[in-house]
């Protein structure tokens, strides 16, 4: 007979927990930046936000790093680890189930257990976020704090305009991202269950 388990330990709760008062204030901040002026705010004052999201940069990559480090010595990387053969029909399987075979009743194809925590389409997606999208953000965002080392010419394009471009359009991938991983989050045992495991680390059985 399936029980819960314990499957969050502490560091990876505390890591997602500010990682999402982070990334709150960085979406907030980044939207006021990029759609208001220094004499006209949007939700907070332009010179205001600039400093926040620069510390809130800051402390995210900070996180950042911790996150690389619990992979590189804890067994949670071994999550991030994908299995290529049979990748493709894995991919499909849960795709299917996303958008038919939940809505239907049907069981998770991959459900978690004790040695699982990502479907396919969660780990391709998380690697492909926390291993290119963020680590780019983190390069471009930092590379705007001090432009005095961005090219200043690219084809003929402002350096700095190009890198800001970038960021943004990175920014605006992380947010749909966080929205999607939301979402996804409420299909699980009940739309509460996610969310309760993250916080008390326990996960409930499928």
């Amino acid at each position: 007979m399936s029980s819960n388990f314990y499957h969050y330990p502490v560091w990876v709760r505390i890591w997602h927990a500010t990682n999402a008062v982070l990334c709150l204030f960085l979406i907030v901040t980044g939207f006021s930046m990029l759609y208001s002026n220094p004499d006209n705010a949007l939700v907070v004052k332009f010179q205001r936000a600039v400093a926040i999201h620069n510390v809130c940069g800051v402390l995210l990559t900070v996180s950042y790093t911790m996150f690389l480090f619990g992979n590189l010595f804890t067994t949670n990387g071994r999550h991030y680890l994908i299995r290529l053969k049979g990748l493709g029909q894995r991919l499909w399987a849960q795709g299917y189930y996303y958008a038919y075979g939940y809505f239907k009743g049907e069981k998770a194809p991959f459900p978690v257990d004790r040695e699982r925590k990502f479907n396919p389409l969660q780990q391709v997606s998380y690697i492909g976020v926390m291993y290119f999208v963020l680590p780019m953000l983190f390069v471009t965002g930092w590379a705007l704090m001090f432009p005095e080392f961005i090219l200043k010419k690219f084809l003929g394009v402002s350096g700095i305009f190009l890198t800001d471009q970038f960021h943004v359009v990175l920014g605006f991938l992380t947010v749909i991202f966080l929205f999607v991983h939301l979402y996804v989050s409420t299909m699980g045992k009940s739309p509460v269950s996610n969310f309760r495991s993250i916080v008390t680390g326990w996960q409930e059985s499928h």
